[in-house]
């Protein structure tokens, strides 16, 4: 800490000070008092009461927001600049974390007497109360990109799982389906060899369509008559001495494929039976596999297809669309949170309501944000509804859960920036701050909630004409 005073030459260089003549920067300078810091020396620690406000005249500080556990660098203060005044007037801590990242030499002015010559000198007051608008938007829009992210990851690693169960399924039909195929190109070499004549040859085809086309209609056995109808066909294949009958069972039972099948195939093929029969089987795994692959692939184009309206992708940023789509899609990327649980999912669509225009992406978002929320507060079990409705001019989209509801002391601070009730690493990560703006700002509309013991309704108004004021005074 430097011996000799601050003088208003000291101070001058801040641009907080242009409206002041030396006389009035004075009573400045006399009140504060100098500190010096070397880099990675903490000036500032972060979530503490302000001290004052900090003058930097010499030297670069590297400033830091918590994000949990974590501290993540946001930018830089380079001298000339000030710093601290807004938590010092409103009396809040500041919340960013600084340190030198060179050698630094600051003035700082007490609180107290900061507070006492802001209002004793009306410009330095202006000044500050101009500079608030900007630092708080910058703020918020860091906040909201990296709530985004979050929310991203959050969907991104949800979607990666559902994509790769499919992706996996089909990975495996695959496989198999390469290797039936080769035994069904192999059969055609034991027939050959056991000199079956080319009319039963036919014939033995007949009997493999008869087999694939049985099967295709057949309904799926419970487990217990899957179980008895594999025993009683390894039964018959065991009869017919056939090798590693029990590879060949399910597939044949599956069919329904009885006795007098078999008899048949055993005539026309003889000693190449063994053969016939695993060609059959092949071929009726084979129906199955291009089935699950089917499946798999329709799964992940439907998911991919989700992510697109979710996105709202190649439609631009205002676009013109049923609410329904959102709400759907957005189910949709979010349908791994309530995979493994008892949530019971109800929509009570009002079908007739006609397209609006919207931000859709963002109203995704907001969306996302209050079924997610929704989720939470259900836990493991309960019931999420989604209901729209015409109201006046507007659509109304309540999203209601059966949860405890929200505590009273939580309840006043809902809407308030970067609020939220929430782990590290839980939920979205996009506030109902945010949600709101997205509601209100960009699209006129009203966004509130009512909560009780016995669950949580958000209601959202959209209106149907964006252009024409919105009559929601009679909304709460």
């Amino acid at each position: 800490m430097a011996a000799t005073p601050v003088t208003a030459a000291d101070l001058r260089p801040l641009d907080l000070f242009d409206d002041l003549d030396d006389a009035a920067l004075a009573e400045w300078a006399v009140v504060a008092e100098w500190l010096t810091a070397e880099p990675g020396e903490v000036v500032i620690p972060g979530d503490a009461p302000a001290r004052g406000l900090w003058c930097l005249l010499a030297g670069t500080l590297q400033t830091f927001v918590r994000d949990g556990e974590r501290l993540e660098p946001l930018g830089h203060q380079d001298a000339p600049t000030w710093i601290g005044a807004v938590p010092t007037l409103t009396e809040t801590p500041i919340t960013a974390r600084m340190v030198a990242l060179t050698a630094v030499r600051l003035a700082l002015i007490p609180a107290a007497e900061f507070r006492r010559l802001a209002l004793a000198h009306p410009p330095v007051h202006r000044r500050i109360m101009r500079q608030v608008r900007p630092v708080v938007a910058r703020f918020a829009a860091i906040e909201q990109n990296h709530e985004r992210l979050a929310a991203l990851g959050t969907m991104a690693a949800g979607l990666a799982h559902e994509l790769n169960n499919p992706a996996s399924a089909a990975r495996r039909a695959a496989a198999d389906l390469a290797e039936a195929l080769e035994v069904i190109g192999a059969t055609i070499r034991e027939f050959v060899a056991a000199g079956i004549e080319r009319e039963d040859a036919a014939r033995i085809a007949d009997l493999r369509e008869q087999a694939l086309r049985q099967c295709a209609k057949r309904n799926a056995l419970s487990a217990l008559d899957a179980t008895d109808a594999e025993d009683e066909m390894l039964d018959r294949l065991d009869a017919l001495e056939v090798p590693d009958a029990w590879r060949l069972a399910e597939p044949l039972a599956a069919a329904g494929l009885d006795a007098e099948w078999l008899e048949q195939l055993e005539g026309l093929a003889g000693p190449a039976t063994p053969a016939a029969l695993r060609s059959v089987a092949a071929s009726l795994s084979a129906q199955r596999l291009v089935n699950d692959l089917r499946e798999s692939t329709e799964r992940m184009s439907s998911l991919i297809g989700a992510v697109k309206a979710y996105a709202y992708m190649d439609r631009g940023g205002v676009v013109e669309a049923d609410i329904h789509e959102g709400l759907e899609t957005t189910l949709k990327v979010l349908a791994h949170k309530v995979k493994h649980t008892e949530i019971e999912i109800q929509r009570d669509y009002e079908r007739t309501l006609p397209a609006i225009t919207i931000y859709g992406s963002e109203l995704n978002q907001v969306w996302t944000n209050l079924i997610d929320n929704a989720i939470e507060a259900l836990g493991q079990s309960g019931t999420l509804t989604i209901r729209t409705r015409r109201d006046g001019e507007c659509i109304r989209v309540d999203i209601a859960d059966t949860g405890p509801g929200i505590a009273p002391e939580v309840q006043p601070h809902l809407f308030e920036p970067f609020f939220t009730t929430k782990d590290v690493g839980r939920g979205t990560g996009l506030g109902l701050d945010t949600a709101r703006r997205i509601v209100v700002e960009r699209h006129g509309g009203s966004l509130t909630f009512e909560t009780s013991e016995h669950g949580t309704t958000f209601h959202v108004w959209l209106r149907f004409h964006p252009s024409a004021p919105a009559r929601l005074e009679n909304h709460p």
